[in-house]
């Protein structure tokens, strides 16, 4: 067995399970059916296609930096006929980070990771107005177990949620796993794909358990200088250097 093991992180990002009618919302963490979505259309396939090998992956994700729930308000005009469609809520997880992981025999892995870094269909998190910041393939962990992986990855987080974190070397990051059919299911959530056919999407329940790993913070007091810090936070550029020297006493 091997893991893929994918970095999910962009401006926003927006994970439905019971998003329904004018409300859509999000979970705080990417869904199992959402991430199947983008292997799927990474590797080209079409809605109406059979899932059942993507959806035997076991799944498992890392929530590596939160990010920050935010709300869109959407208005919106028929194409055809310009009849008002109903007002909106939209929902979106703004600055947030991820590991994802799928587990999976070796051949499909393999041929999941050759579509991820050459993509059919462009990837994006969630939906398809939220794509990411950079290419998501952290690479193939061979004979690995996913919550090993999920264990292993350095930390993912944005340097400047690092320092926010600074007074804790080791923090603590919430870890959500699928269960497997020899264990105790857990908890329950409807987010097993079965067909993403716009005519008729069916998902089914599936097992999850949460918990939480350390990671080492490579920013943590200690670790880097705060003079190191400091640099990053400095822009390449001064814009200061294009406004017109004065001396003291011109302003005399």
């Amino acid at each position: 067995m091997s893991v893929l093991a994918l970095r999910l992180a962009g401006p926003l990002q927006s994970w439905g399970v019971s998003a329904r009618f004018a409300r859509r919302t999000t979970e705080t963490a990417p869904t199992k059916s959402g991430v199947i979505g983008l292997l799927a259309a990474a590797q080209g396939r079409e809605r109406d296609a059979d899932l059942s090998d993507l959806a035997a992956l076991r799944f498992g994700v890392r929530v590596d930096q939160p990010g920050t729930r935010i709300r869109d308000f959407q208005t919106a005009h028929h194409a055809v006929t310009g009849k008002s469609m109903p007002v909106s809520e939209r929902f979106y997880l703004a600055d947030a980070v991820f590991v994802a992981a799928v587990e999976g025999e070796d051949a499909l892995i393999d041929a999941l990771y050759a579509a991820v870094r050459a993509p059919v269909f462009l990837p994006y998190l969630g939906r398809r107005s939220c794509p990411p910041a950079e290419p998501v393939d952290l690479g193939v962990r061979r004979e690995a177990d996913l919550r090993h992986v999920l264990e292993d990855e350095p930390w993912m987080a944005a340097a400047w949620y690092q320092r926010r974190l600074d007074r804790e070397p080791f923090p603590r990051l919430t870890v959500i796993v699928e269960s497997t059919p020899d264990e105790d299911p857990g908890d329950m959530v409807r987010d097993q794909p079965l067909s993403f056919d716009p005519r008729h999407r069916r998902y089914a329940l599936r097992g999850y358990r949460t918990d939480t790993v350390s990671v080492p913070n490579p920013r943590a007091r200690g670790g880097t200088r705060r003079s190191d810090a400091h640099a990053e936070l400095t822009p390449a550029h001064d814009p200061t250097t294009q406004l017109p020297l004065l001396s003291p006493l011109d302003g005399a």
